[in-house]
């Protein structure tokens, strides 16, 4: 017989027919009489019930098995309105697989223990609804990038010189020289627009920021895209595009793990455009409410929080101070203390998700920057190279997949975003 999830057989076609189910235990509890075993498989969770007078050879497997016991299971597919599924599994016959030891994840465990124990703790429902949006988000970006003719591509991991400023760099021994782990793609992607037009990556950054927020990871996935013949608010655009899309097929596909997270789908009604605040303006609110922050100060987690705690919109904050910014963001045409480039918060206080702008194209003025931040040109040789032939326009943005998956889920830290979290203080398991 074959093999099916729990999720496949709960309809009437299957009703009153046996099946063959593969998983963990759950729960279980039972008497002298019978057993009742709650299966669970990547799917799903059911009640299975063993009877003494069905098949006594089974009952004796029940009694020895234990929490997060693999067993295979054959029985009927019963119909009981008072399971939260609807069905049942009168049990004809119960096999144990793996038994397992006592499972050491009980009731009001503390955060650094399920930490400790994060090779058990996904197995939680919690756990899996989470993971099983996080897939959905990275497969509904693609779909977006492959209906507005963007091209997937790949880049290294091993860098030679900063993207995002070199106190964030993780360095390693390369051979018989130096190299660090890549904070972003970026640069990578801008000598692809050259020849495959619009370009998008999902791959890992590395940043070495001793930071303890709740919205930060020393290692994260990262979605990048650039677009040549592009200004910052054409990449905007495309950034409303791909959210609003993203937020459309999660509300559709997963009301079932929204529910069992407390999170009301409804969050996710969104639609472009989206706020636009300048950077100046975004000071004045905060000044407005309170917020002690000098023009030319970035926005950090709390600035962010207080922006966007009341909104029901992600919003932009574009035209930040050029200090702030990377040294390849385009000076605006009017103003060169700051630099054509948005950041995209996700409201309810969650803060930053994407970062993005238009990066400078002409050769003398990158030149000119990268000295500016006392970095060498010789060490972006093959950067400033793109500037010199057929230079273009061109602009791009980077995506955090695990704070759009924070917003989305609304979880309160960002560790829950991913499977094995890396931070400051936690490298294990």
């Amino acid at each position: 017989m074959e093999r099916k999830l729990i999720n496949e057989i709960l309809n009437e076609n299957y009703l009153e027919k046996e099946v063959l189910l593969k998983g963990w235990v759950h729960r279980i509890r039972g008497s002298s009489k019978r057993y009742f075993i709650v299966l669970r498989d990547s799917s799903n969770i059911i009640q299975c019930v063993v009877e003494k007078s069905v098949n006594e050879k089974a009952f004796e497997v029940a009694e020895k098995i234990s929490i997060e016991s693999s067993i295979e299971v054959k029985g009927k597919v019963i119909e009981d309105k008072r399971s939260p599924i609807g069905y049942e599994i009168h049990v004809s016959d119960l096999r144990l697989i793996g038994l397992a030891e006592t499972f050491p994840i009980t009731k009001d465990q503390s955060v650094e223990f399920l930490l400790d124990k994060r090779h058990l703790w996904l197995r939680s429902r919690r756990m899996r609804a989470i993971m099983r949006i996080r897939a959905g988000i990275i497969r509904f970006a693609r779909e977006w990038f492959n209906k507005n003719q963007f091209v997937e591509v790949s880049t290294p991991m091993l860098i030679t010189a900063a993207c995002e400023g070199g106190a964030t760099l993780f360095n390693l021994k390369y051979f018989d020289s130096e190299a660090y782990l890549t904070q972003s793609s970026q640069l990578y992607l801008e000598a692809l627009i050259y020849s495959l037009g619009k370009v998008y990556v999902i791959a890992p950054s590395f940043r070495a920021e001793k930071s303890r927020t709740v919205r930060h990871l020393a290692e994260f996935w990262h979605l990048e895209s650039e677009q040549p013949f592009c200004d910052n608010f054409q990449n905007m655009k495309y950034q409303e595009g791909l959210i609003t899309y993203i937020c459309k097929r999660a509300k559709e596909q997963y009301e079932k793990e929204f529910k069992f997270l407390k999170r009301d789908p409804k969050v996710l009604d969104i639609e472009p455009p989206f706020p636009r605040l300048k950077y100046d303006e975004a000071i004045e609110i905060l000044h407005e409410k309170g917020v002690k922050i000098d023009w030319g100060e970035d926005l950090g987690t709390e600035e962010e929080r207080v922006l966007t705690i009341d909104r029901r919109m992600p919003i932009f904050v574009y035209n930040y101070p050029k200090d702030l910014k990377g040294f390849y963001h385009k000076p605006d045409e009017n103003d060169d203390r700051i630099v054509n480039c948005a950041d995209l918060l996700a409201p309810e206080g969650h803060g930053e998700i994407i970062g993005g702008g238009q990066r400078i194209h002409d050769k003398q003025e990158l030149i000119k920057r990268i000295k500016e931040e006392n970095l060498n040109p010789n060490d972006y040789e093959w950067y400033i190279d793109l500037r010199r032939y057929g230079t273009v326009p061109h602009s791009g943005f980077g995506l955090g997949i695990e704070r759009i998956i924070k917003w989305i889920c609304g979880l309160e830290h960002i560790r829950d975003a991913i499977t094995f979290p890396r931070t400051i203080n936690r490298v294990y398991p």
